[in-house]
């Protein structure tokens, strides 16, 4: 791998691990369903003026089922499941579950598209459990009201990234990465919309809160995409959703640092055999990349956002 493209897979993993410490600045003043809103919104924008940048904006009209459902999916369900979650448990915690979205998608692909379930697979994900297990059971101190159930979110939200790379390697082959990153956070606005007068934000954002919703949108999800695709094309899918390990420990390292979070032993000893499941149980054909975001990938083997030709993922 160039020294280039290696730089921009930190960067990408930095960019889409920081989401959940933007996310948690954010959510209190916006709430989970105007956060996520706004993510997708500006997304969608910034994606569609870089198309027109280049030279045109894709069709709609021919796939426009499949974007939906994607930007359903992949999405509008997982960004505001952890945005919900995010009230509740850190940044820290939640990057650490998102790495479960592998697992997911391997149970979706050997459901759906009848792909087996190597046993190597299957000790990875009996690892990789027993690390959510870990990172959800072992606290040295009481959890917070709310909290349980905002791990299940995150857990919900990670077989949502599971479902849609399934989905997508299943109804959206051949479908250029571009096209569907652009279109599914126009899905996902438009389904989102609706739900957005059952939330209304408590007052007016901070300029703190809108530097961290414009980071979370342009730079965790518009710019992230297009780091990825250049991933893609430079190193292939299966180098490029690598990132798939780098962004818990960047998820967790940002809320460290920038939101104080105590990293705790739990925390540690869960990640470590989540990473570890997931090595094991990908090790030959990796995911797509969890954070808001669909990845081109040949297999279906994880999850993520995973474009079939994955996330921001």
């Amino acid at each position: 791998m160039a020294i280039a493209d290696l730089g921009r897979l930190l960067v990408l993993a930095a960019l889409w691990g920081g989401s959940f410490t933007f996310i948690r600045v954010a959510v209190p003043a916006l709430g989970p369903l105007w956060l996520a809103e706004s993510r997708v919104s500006i997304a969608f924008a910034a994606l569609f003026a870089f198309g027109l940048f280049r030279g045109g904006v894709p069709s709609l009209r021919a796939h426009w089922r499949g974007f939906l459902a994607v930007g359903v999916i992949n999405s509008a369900l997982p960004f505001a499941l952890f945005c919900y979650a995010e009230q509740y448990v850190t940044a820290s915690t939640a990057a650490v579950l998102n790495a479960t979205s592998p697992f997911f998608g391997a149970m979706v692909a050997a459901a759906w598209l009848k792909e087996p379930l190597a046993p190597v697979k299957i000790v990875g994900m009996a690892i990789g459990l027993a690390g959510v297990a870990v990172l959800v059971g072992w606290h040295p101190e009481p959890l917070a009201p709310g909290a349980m159930l905002a791990m299940a979110a995150c857990m919900a939200a990670a077989l949502c990234y599971g479902v849609a790379s399934v989905y997508a390697k299943a109804r959206l082959r051949g479908v250029p990465s571009f096209s569907i990153a652009l279109y599914s956070q126009l899905g996902a606005a438009l389904a989102l919309a609706p739900s957005l007068p059952l939330s209304p934000p408590g007052g007016s954002p901070s300029v703190l809160v809108v530097v961290n919703v414009l980071a979370l949108a342009l730079a965790s999800t518009a710019v992230a995409y297009m780091l990825y695709f250049r991933l893609i094309a430079n190193i292939g899918p299966a180098r490029a959703l690598s990132v798939t390990f780098l962004i818990p420990l960047f998820g967790v390292f940002w809320g460290v640092v920038f939101l104080g979070e105590t990293l705790t032993a739990n925390t540690l000893a869960g990640c470590a055999l989540i990473l570890g499941g997931t090595w094991l149980a990908v090790r030959t054909k990796l995911p797509p990349s969890p954070d808001g975001r669909v990845a081109e990938r040949q297999t279906s083997s994880a999850a993520g956002p995973s474009i079939c030709s994955r996330s921001s993922r």
